[in-house]
């Protein structure tokens, strides 16, 4: 029998995992590529050979997003994969449609098909968007759980963005691993403040093998997911975090939707800085949808150590870049700060955008008068350094996860924010935790 012909579009992660969990191996199906956009870089490369299967010699052609519908006509495809997230359903549909239109079938798969069951219990954190506070929250848990002797793994949605066959399976526990793996700055975001924790981080593109390596050493085992992606594993709790300064996000946004409407416990973060009005739409909007999850409410303060540095001055806010852009959001921990202190003026970077920066700002305009870190690759970084240095401000507010000055230097007065979850009365997570505390894991 012919093999259906299929195509994945993706952006390096969900993509990899629903070929290793649906494709890999079977033999009713040829993928005959995949498509990548959301991260610079990823496409023109090859899903290597020896993380195919025997079924694909070659590896598999990873390809730009834009030559989708030329791939369905000239390659015969069959069906098409939507395999990325933190998209608008209009988005989607449009997808769909052109899709469609050019002879393909569309698909959208449910989560049981890619769940991969773990020995281990596991707690999942997914979000509605990009930027909601998943990793905060994830680290809360940790630490609750650590406070009560178990041993904790985590383990982070994908960002393979380098060589996929070095990054099949990764573990981080030092900052010298970070190095050593050659981790962009959206990687080391989401790593170090694991690090630490003195909690191991798990990662790759092999979500099998990675459980498994983190089950070796973990009682209970994290899911911290990326974008709003639905987990990669089967949860024994499900968390999912909204944000209400996107009030309304949670039902319109794939597959955020899905993780809404799936979640046994639903975290309403940032309602220290958000109206009421938009804090009782994401409220009547779990009552309409998940009425049965439990509801925990939470802020997320910002704290700046030496943030008398901001009062007065004329600051340069660098904030978390997938939050800025495909996150949709227009301001983060380092414009908070910047109100809290007394800044002069938040400067525009515009003036003094570097190289991939350029790129950045015309494919997302919509950005404010701020600077995303985005630091996909060695030239991004560089870009990041050279923009910060050139812009004429009196200091950096860095509202990133990480301490950026760690990374790149910069030559100017600097302040670091941070920010932590922090519940509000009960329930909180406390109280839907003990069932891990109580049980052997």
């Amino acid at each position: 029998m012919k093999r259906k012909r299929i195509l994945i579009m993706g952006a390096g992660g969900r993509d990899f995992h629903d070929f290793n969990t649906r494709f890999k191996n079977e033999t009713d199906y040829e993928v005959v590529a995949f498509t990548a956009t959301q991260i610079p870089g990823i496409d023109n490369k090859t899903f290597p050979a020896s993380l195919s299967g025997d079924l694909y010699p070659q590896g598999i052609p990873i390809l730009p997003e834009d030559q989708l519908l030329d791939l369905i006509r000239d390659e015969f495809i069959d069906a098409v994969v939507f395999a990325y997230s933190d998209v608008s359903h209009e988005y989607v549909m449009h997808q769909a449609s052109s899709i469609v239109s050019a002879g393909a079938d569309f698909w959208l798969f449910s989560v049981s098909g890619s769940m991969i069951r773990s020995e281990k219990k596991i707690i999942s954190v997914c979000a509605v968007r990009t930027g909601c506070g998943k990793s905060q929250t994830s680290r809360r848990i940790a630490r609750i759980l650590q406070s009560h002797g178990k041993k904790v793994g985590v383990i982070r949605h994908p960002m393979p963005y380098g060589n996929l066959e070095k990054q099949r399976v990764q573990r981080f526990s030092t900052l010298a691993d970070l190095e050593e793996q050659n981790c962009t700055i959206e990687e080391m975001e989401e790593y170090e403040p694991y690090i630490a924790m003195g909690c191991p981080i798990f990662a790759g593109v092999d979500y099998e093998a990675i459980l498994r390596e983190a089950e070796k050493e973990s009682d209970i085992i994290i899911w911290d997911g990326g974008n709003n992606d639905f987990p990669f594993y089967l949860p024994d709790l499900e968390i999912v975090v909204v944000d209400p300064h996107r009030a309304g996000d949670e039902l319109s946004y794939y597959p955020g939707e899905v993780n809404f409407k799936r979640a046994d416990v639903i975290i309403i973060n940032k309602m220290d800085t958000a109206e009421d009005s938009a804090v009782r739409l994401v409220k009547e909007n779990i009552q309409a949808c998940n009425a049965s999850a439990v509801v925990i409410e939470a802020g997320s303060p910002v704290y700046a150590e030496q943030g008398e540095m901001i009062s007065g001055q004329r600051v340069l806010v660098v904030e978390d870049g997938p939050t800025l852009t495909h996150g949709g959001m227009k301001f983060g921990a380092g414009t908070l700060a910047a109100k809290l202190y007394g800044a002069k003026e938040i400067v525009d970077p515009r003036p003094w955008l570097t190289g991939t920066l350029i790129e950045t700002f015309e494919k997302y305009p919509e950005i404010g008068n701020l600077l995303p870190a985005m630091g996909y690759g060695k030239e991004q970084i560089k870009d990041l350094e050279q923009t910060i240095n050139a812009s004429d401000c009196d200091c950096v507010v860095i509202g990133t996860p990480i301490d950026l000055a760690r990374v790149i230097d910069i030559q100017k007065p600097s302040v670091r924010v941070t920010y932590e979850l922090e519940e509000v009365g009960t329930p909180n997570l406390e109280t839907v935790l003990k069932p891990f505390m109580s049980k052997p894991a």
